[in-house]
């Protein structure tokens, strides 16, 4: 919605994937704390077999979250800053977004100027994955739980930002709220 209105966005999840490529620094850092049990046949990161790895399963729990993030994350800084920075170069009165779960987390906050949450409840949360990835609420629940505990808590990181937006509602009233945010964006330069 807001590359809609004109500005960059990039998702920090992208420039992961990008950078877990075979050949790329971080695949082969990646490989050498996790192992090769994680690539699929055709020799590329299989993004279920690391999650499990590093978040474990039920039947083998693992907590190998922050070792992963530690590869990942320095990476996805330097990529997204050199993105964010050539942008500027260009265009210097844009607006620049990079969508990223882990912002806080990865404490990145400050190579933003501003902050903003897209929030909306659990349920909500709940029935949006078990639609977009065909599975059953249980297992859409167990997923969710295991992503989130990962994050910070939503409260904290609502309190920690400039803007709120809430996608509980319908496509028009998150729209409207992002055109409102985007209004204050281009005001505030």
């Amino acid at each position: 919605m807001f590359a809609a209105l004109g500005a960059y966005v990039t998702e920090a999840d992208q420039i992961a994937h990008d950078l877990r490529r075979p050949g790329q620094p971080v695949y082969e850092e990646i490989l050498r704390h996790f192992g090769r049990e994680i690539l699929s046949a055709d020799a590329t990161i299989d993004r279920k077999k690391l999650a499990d790895a590093a978040f474990g399963t039920l039947e083998r729990p693992s907590n190998r979250v922050q070792e992963l993030n530690a590869i990942v994350h320095p990476a996805v800084a330097q990529a997204q800053g050199k993105w964010m920075a050539d942008i500027a170069r260009e265009h210097p009165e844009a607006i620049v977004m990079v969508e990223a779960a882990l912002i806080f987390e990865a404490n990145l906050q400050s190579q933003f100027g501003r902050i903003l949450v897209v929030t909306c409840p659990l349920e909500i949360r709940i029935q949006r994955w078990m639609s977009s990835h065909q599975v059953d609420e249980a297992t859409a629940r167990k997923e969710l739980e295991r992503r989130m505990a990962a994050q910070w808590p939503e409260e904290k990181k609502v309190s920690a930002a400039n803007y709120l937006i809430d996608n509980s509602g319908t496509q028009a009233e998150t729209e409207r709220q992002v055109r409102g945010v985007f209004r204050e964006l281009t005001a505030s330069q």
